[in-house]
């Protein structure tokens, strides 16, 4: 990643502090799936998307304000953070039926 980039200004910074609720939901998230590790992606000026995946394959999102809160939230939630989509935490995720359906529906549509 080239220096100056935005994932790297806002990966730095660790001034802003994590929401309680932020951090409330990433540890219940964790507690009823067995353990959890978490992939932090930039969305722009939306923030950042941290996306869950449970030790039993389940998998959810939660939205920060920034990488550098969203770094900060799965630390004191005790989740470790991968650096990339790795193929052993991709084929960990399993999707539900119910996603599995509103995919096909979307296909059909078009």
């Amino acid at each position: 990643m080239a220096d100056g980039s935005d994932t790297t200004l806002t990966a730095d910074k660790t001034s802003e502090q994590a929401p309680n609720g932020l951090v409330a939901g990433i540890k219940s998230f964790a507690a009823g799936h067995g353990g959890a590790k978490a992939v932090i992606e930039y969305v722009g000026k939306r923030g950042a998307r941290i996306v869950l995946v449970g030790s039993d394959g389940a998998w959810a999102d939660q939205f920060a304000d920034g990488t550098d809160v969203a770094r900060q939230a799965c630390a004191t939630a005790g989740v470790t953070v991968e650096n990339a989509w790795e193929r052993e935490l991709m084929d960990q995720m399993r999707p539900s039926n119910d996603l599995w359906r509103s995919m096909a529906r979307r296909t059909m549509a078009r």
